[in-house]
């Protein structure tokens, strides 16, 4: 068992010091995607911005909120939910997609992992500046907690290397992975605190404290809305980070071998 973390650590250790190809990997993806588009990912940010201004709007009105403070939580949750979703969706096709390389060149896989965050992180800085708009319009004081944020972001960051590193992996093997993976995302969105506010499932709490999502969102809204953050949130988040990384570290160690033959 020690060998498979010693071979998984090893491997993602080697991808991290391989830095300059996986962040040109990502970034030229990124370039290809929008070739000849003269705003290329601000497309990404302006279909963002109408949406969240649209749902802003129309939940507001239904859950009879203030658009002061509405419209800045629906803003971040949404943000970072799609960097979320996005980055696990695309997770699940990390090693598929890359398959030409995988069969040709001997390199590190968590190569691969890398490169999908970096993509996303990409798309995240982009949609960011929605986040920086509405805090700014709305005169919101997030400075006093920017640590925390900074903190919780790296926290989700880490949470979901390791969930795409594992996914990677199983969707790899199995073909119906990824289609019951994005099924399922969709599902918990809607039992996330995204479009409601977290005390209007007082009388369900456990519909919160049981969901992960919940608290990987919490752990970066709640500092950008100079709002304290559960230290539930805080606990759960890096009870998952670490017990999710020594379970990918043995998966990866374990299987990385066979992936070129899955793929």
């Amino acid at each position: 068992m020690n060998r498979f973390f010693s071979v998984g650590y090893q491997d993602m250790a080697q991808s991290l010091r391989s830095s300059s190809l996986w962040l040109l990997l990502g970034w030229v993806e990124i370039r290809q995607r929008y070739a000849r588009s003269k705003i290329g990912p601000f497309w990404l940010t302006i279909s963002m911005a109408i949406l969240v201004t649209a749902l802003g709007l129309v939940y507001g009105t239904l859950f009879q909120a203030k658009l002061s403070e509405y419209l800045p939580l629906l803003a971040i949750g949404f943000v970072f939910w799609a960097f979320i979703s996005t980055s696990i969706n695309d997770g699940c096709n990390a090693y598929i997609s890359a398959s030409p390389y995988l069969k040709q060149v001997p390199l590190p896989r968590g190569l691969f992992i890398f490169q999908t965050l970096w993509r996303n992180m990409i798309v995240l800085a982009h949609n960011f500046v929605i986040v920086i708009l509405v805090l700014v319009i709305f005169q919101i004081d997030f400075i006093h907690q920017l640590h925390f944020f900074i903190l919780g972001f790296a926290l989700v960051v880490w949470n979901l290397m390791w969930v795409v590193t594992l996914l990677a992996l199983l969707c790899a093997r199995f073909r119906d992975l990824p289609q019951i993976v994005a099924s399922f995302i969709q599902v918990i969105f809607y039992i996330t605190p995204i479009l409601f506010k977290r005390d209007m499932l007082q009388k369900y709490p456990l519909l919160i404290d049981l969901n992960p999502f919940a608290h990987l969102i919490e752990v970066v809204r709640g500092p950008l809305l100079g709002t304290s953050v559960p230290l539930l949130s805080w606990m759960v988040c890096l009870g998952l980070a670490v017990v999710g990384t020594l379970l990918s570290l043995f998966m990866h160690g374990k299987y990385r071998a066979r992936i070129p033959y899955w793929v």
